[in-house]
């Protein structure tokens, strides 16, 4: 019979949150490493970068600031997207469709692909979308594991701040992997984490470094990082 202190002791191990979290660390194929960290983050990590908690439909408002445009120069960025009327692009993580609506007017004979994970964001770009009538707009649930997209089906993917919060990013690439189109690109935007002066949290942020370490190791290659944002680099991605 177990003594008493013993018995305690494999009542505690049994009891205790890290109990799950310790063995999926351990296992010798498992890409994610988990610990405490930055209170911005869920704990879980992805070659050394912790994730960041998701922002939620709550803060739906920031998306749509009219100062945006000032901060973000979404229209360098859609000019470095170098878009065809022809194309089929993903805004993956499109929030409330800031830049799903100014995308799809440029690709009139071609295709949108609006993902987001929340139902209240869907709904939102639903709403949008009753104004602005644009029949070529496809708005997508997503899972915290894929895009939910057609397979061979996208020129070009863009994720703008928002890939630092994808709870499994290597199932995410594999899913936007299978998406794209043999020469399609995915556009990368994220704070630059080498810069002090921008005035977001550490976690929302991500050097070109660690982006290449994460891409790489799912069969992406880095083709370009054009720097004229403001605030973001605007990477763009091949497959290898």
């Amino acid at each position: 019979m177990l003594n008493k202190a013993l018995f305690v002791l494999c009542l505690l191990m049994l009891m205790s949150p890290l109990t799950k979290v310790q063995a999926q660390t351990d296992s010798q194929n498992y890409p994610y490493d988990f610990k405490n960290g930055d209170p911005s983050g869920i704990g879980k990590w992805y070659k050394g970068r912790e994730i960041s908690h998701v922002m939620g439909y709550q803060g739906m408002a920031w998306l749509e600031r009219s100062d945006r445009e000032q901060e973000e120069e979404t229209s360098s960025l859609l000019k470095n997207m170098q878009l065809k009327s022809t194309d089929a692009v993903a805004d993956i993580g499109a929030g409330s469709g800031y830049h799903v609506f100014k995308i799809a007017p440029k690709v009139s004979d071609g295709e949108v692909f609006a993902v987001d994970i929340q139902s209240e964001m869907i709904e939102a770009m639903n709403e949008k979308n009753k104004k602005a009538k644009e029949d070529h707009i496809q708005f997508i649930k997503g899972t915290e594991q894929s895009a939910n997209l057609p397979e061979n089906s996208v020129d070009k993917i863009l994720m703008v701040d928002v890939y630092h919060e994808f709870e499994y990013p290597v199932e995410m690439l594999a899913s936007m992997k299978k998406a794209l189109k043999a020469d399609g690109k995915i556009y990368l935007i994220e704070y630059r984490a080498e810069d002090p002066t921008v005035p977001i949290k550490r976690l929302h942020k991500m050097s070109e470094d660690q982006a290449v370490k994460e891409f790489r190791a799912n069969g992406f290659q880095l083709i370009e990082n054009i720097d004229n944002l403001p605030w973001q680099h605007c990477m763009i991605f091949g497959v290898k």
